[in-house]
């Protein structure tokens, strides 16, 4: 199984040890699944921990080491040229679907304006891939 995962749900996922994202990180180091990234989702990543209501409680040197960590850990995909045949409301968001679709995997999300497209595509949020994972494995 392959999945993008959201920078929303990989902050969350570091930030605390209990919850749906921190499983996935661990599923992930685990080799429970196949973490693809792509050079924009770690340079939202990098910027989102450089936010400082997220420095203060991330210090400059762990929120790297994290980017190093998922960067590692993920199987680095080009990102894709075009946009994806659906977009979100967020059109800051369509490189992940267009990432995600391109690489046939799913998107692991809590970002709403991503969610409601989940009739359409492979979308799912942290619980509902973990719960997908349970059940393949």
């Amino acid at each position: 199984m392959r999945a993008v995962v959201d920078v929303n749900v990989l902050i969350s996922g570091v930030l605390s040890a209990k919850g749906a994202s921190s499983e996935i990180l661990r599923a992930s180091r685990d080799g429970l699944f196949e973490l693809v990234v792509s050079e924009l989702l770690l340079a939202e990543l990098k910027r989102a921990l450089s936010y400082p209501r997220l420095r203060k409680r991330m210090p400059p040197e762990k929120a790297a080491a994290f980017v190093n960590w998922v960067r590692d850990h993920g199987t680095v995909a080009e990102d894709p040229a075009g946009p994806p045949p659906v977009g979100s409301r967020d059109p800051d968001d369509d490189y992940l679907l267009a990432l995600a679709i391109s690489q046939r995997a799913y998107l692991v999300t809590g970002d709403q304006d991503l969610l409601v497209l989940s009739d359409d595509l492979p979308i799912l949020s942290p619980a509902q891939f973990m719960t997908k994972l349970s059940e393949v494995r």
